[in-house]
């Protein structure tokens, strides 16, 4: 009994004893598992200012550089049509041929009129030339001689009369045939040989539009006139009269040409609460055709000394306010509440709450914990464009 008791004594002695150990294994384990844990990685950037050109994107229509409506001048029935339509024309082509013969007649008459004025003309002077030989001997009464006088005048201006009688019947008959008055593309004719046309008639017999260069009428909200002329008047932008005006296609695709405001409407629309701004462009290869609806960057302004951060760089607080994640000299993360600005193409410009030089999170920032040590690696950002800055469409 005595032996089975010293055992069992033993064995409990053992097991106390291996436990203990194995205690003391798990808590030195433990310790040498917290002192190897490799500090959290995270991507980091290194800020600087930038000069970017901050512009607002907004729709527009394209509108013809000069538009000419083709009317007739003088009445009669159009006999040709001269043109191609769809073609380019040159300014003086001749487009349409009215009926020349009557307008031939009124000049011949004209003529006829003039020359039996010009014949009036002779015989008047004669008749002067003689009074104020006879008049001077006192051959004859003075009345006469004044009778003379007024004969002479009236003559001449006869004369007169039948020139611009004649330039007219001649103007008639040179209107007879329809010209361009500018260059550009004509559209489709708008009559037909055979039809009747007067100059007192509204009836358009074709249109020239001038697109070699066109206007882009672009919707600009009331509103964002008064936020730039806040910026510019603080400081934060400089004028953006000379920076070009970049135009997309409706599917987001650049044209190759780019253009420069005029400028700004002076009324408001009051359904729309914008203002037209317009647009010039050089248009050689006809690609704006008017009427096409576009994209322009319209530029607000440059800014010398911007802030930017990637998106992914943003992180929010619980109540929704941005914040970065700056990495401090002791290679330590720290939450910092920011003013954020427009948005780059990826990256959003700070405005207030970043330092030019200081280092910020972009990716990791759930991996930050509070007083621990960062390892950092370089971010390496994917095709950013730094030079345009394109709010939130309309």
């Amino acid at each position: 009994m005595a032996r089975i008791s010293s055992f069992i004594s033993i064995v409990t002695c053992t097991l106390a004893a291996l436990a203990l150990a194995g205690c003391t294994e798990n808590k030195a384990g433990s310790t040498d598992a917290k002192e190897t844990t490799p500090p959290a990685l995270v991507t980091v950037i290194s800020v600087k200012p930038e000069t970017v050109t901050i512009v607002d994107e907004l729709p527009g229509r394209v509108a013809a550089f000069r538009t000419a409506e083709i009317r007739a001048q003088v009445g009669g029935i159009i006999q040709k049509r001269l043109f191609e339509q769809g073609s380019e024309v040159e300014a003086g082509q001749e487009l349409f041929q009215i009926n020349p013969e009557p307008f031939k007649a009124d000049v011949d008459s004209a003529t006829a009129a003039l020359q039996r004025a010009e014949a009036g003309l002779v015989r008047s002077q004669t008749k002067f030339d003689r009074a104020k030989q006879l008049v001077e001997s006192k051959a004859i009464s003075r009345d006469a001689y004044d009778e003379a006088v007024a004969d002479l005048a009236q003559a001449k201006a006869n004369v007169a009369e039948a020139r611009a009688t004649l330039q007219r019947r001649r103007l008639d008959l040179e209107f007879a045939t329809i010209r361009a008055p500018i260059a550009g593309r004509i559209g489709q004719a708008l009559v037909s040989e055979g039809a009747l046309v007067s100059a007192s008639g509204a009836d358009t017999l074709a249109r020239i539009q001038q697109i070699d260069q066109v206007y882009v009428d672009v919707k600009q909200p009331a509103s964002q006139m008064d936020v730039i002329r806040e910026a510019e008047q603080s400081g934060q932008l400089d004028d953006a009269s000379k920076v070009p005006v970049a135009l997309f296609a409706a599917s987001g695709k650049p044209y190759p040409m780019t253009g420069r405001a005029l400028f700004s409407d002076i009324s408001v629309d009051p359904g729309t609460g914008n203002v037209t701004v317009r647009v010039e462009v050089r248009n050689s290869n006809r690609a704006l055709l008017p009427g096409m609806y576009v994209r322009a960057r319209l530029p607000r302004g440059v800014r010398h000394d911007a802030l930017l951060v990637p998106q992914e760089a943003i992180v929010r607080n619980s109540s929704g306010g941005p914040q970065l994640v700056i990495v401090d000299d002791q290679k330590k993360g720290v939450r910092r509440p920011v003013e954020l600005g427009e948005t780059i193409d990826g990256r959003t410009i700070v405005n207030s709450g970043l330092k030019p030089g200081e280092t910020v999170v972009v990716q990791g920032q759930d991996r930050v914990q509070e007083d621990a040590v960062l390892q950092t690696a370089r971010f390496e950002a994917k095709g950013a464009a730094p030079n345009a800055v394109v709010p939130a469409q309309n």
